[in-house]
């Protein structure tokens, strides 16, 4: 007596020769956007946190590999092929163009789509976090850095003149530009500190999703912090520059130590963000007890 198996569509040799077919057409597709990027934009402090999410991303989708594959085979074709053809568009555009925000911001749409075409929305849902995550590798538009710069220079300068003010410190400033003793600095685009923002949001995003914990409570306020600790931490950066120059020297203000304050910085944040973990930990742990 003959009995028949039912073969999922992830066994099947044709779905793994489909899949190798789009892996291989991606490579294609994308490694000259990214061999490009390691050899121009991520060697720029501002961009450098790139290389390493993109490396973070491959990780992910290694790790979420499994879960993926088990989703059983419910292909939407007409909301995978719209998100397809837009993340097409969007690459054709960006390399046409040079517009670097949009050839990164393709891969995002593509592999959205081709997970819907080939598998359907549960293995879009099991990789969102990976494809999400792609969005940090996204340099930032002109219009934004040129929008945010300004305001955030501008409130760094007033904060950092009042709190050295107030600590007895010989300071003052017009506009942007901080005199202190005999020193003239000029807080420039670079100290507004909105890349090191967006490094910091990354390494936290990734940290919350990574932790897991179980209380959306906790996950919005460490998500909520993000911000605010790196605004702060690169308060403190600037502060640190302006006293490096004042005790000694515009030299030593303008060289090596200029680098360390860069390394305080994202230390500080780092240490806020893991403290504010156990703090929260540990506050929920006392709650649940009572």
């Amino acid at each position: 007596m003959l009995s028949l198996e039912t073969v999922s569509t992830e066994d099947k040799p044709s779905s793994k020769a489909a899949w190798l077919i789009i892996l291989v057409a991606a490579v294609a597709m994308y490694a000259p956007t990214y061999w490009a990027a390691a050899g121009s934009i991520w060697q720029s402090e501002d961009n450098a946190h790139g290389a390493l999410v993109f490396i973070v991303v491959l990780w992910l989708f290694w790790r979420e590999r499994t879960s993926i594959s088990a989703c059983p085979a419910q292909p939407l074709y007409l909301q995978g092929g719209i998100s397809f053809l837009l993340g097409l568009i969007f690459y054709v555009y960006g390399r046409t163009l040079e517009s670097r925000s949009f050839e990164f911001l393709s891969p995002v749409f593509v592999i959205s789509g081709l997970l819907l075409v080939m598998k359907g929305r549960r293995a879009l849902l099991a990789a969102w976090f990976p494809i999400f995550y792609l969005l940090f590798t996204i340099p930032l538009p002109a219009v934004i850095v040129d929008t945010l710069t300004g305001p955030l220079k501008q409130w760094i300068s007033v904060l950092v003149e009042s709190a050295l003010h107030g600590l007895g410190y010989p300071i003052s400033r017009a506009g942007v530009t901080i005199f202190i003793g005999q020193y003239q600095l000029l807080v420039a685009d670079a100290c507004s500190g909105l890349h090191s923002i967006f490094s910091m949001a990354a390494i936290g995003t990734l940290y919350v999703y990574l932790r897991k914990n179980p209380s959306k409570l906790h996950n919005a306020i460490m998500l909520a912090s993000i911000l605010p600790i790196a605004f702060t931490a690169n308060i403190i950066r600037v502060a640190l520059l302006v006293l490096i120059t004042y005790y000694l020297g515009d030299e030593a203000g303008q060289g090596i130590l200029h680098g360390a304050a860069g390394m305080v910085l994202m230390l500080f944040s780092l240490v806020c963000l893991f403290g504010l973990d156990i703090i929260l930990s540990r506050q929920s742990q006392k709650t649940s007890i009572r």
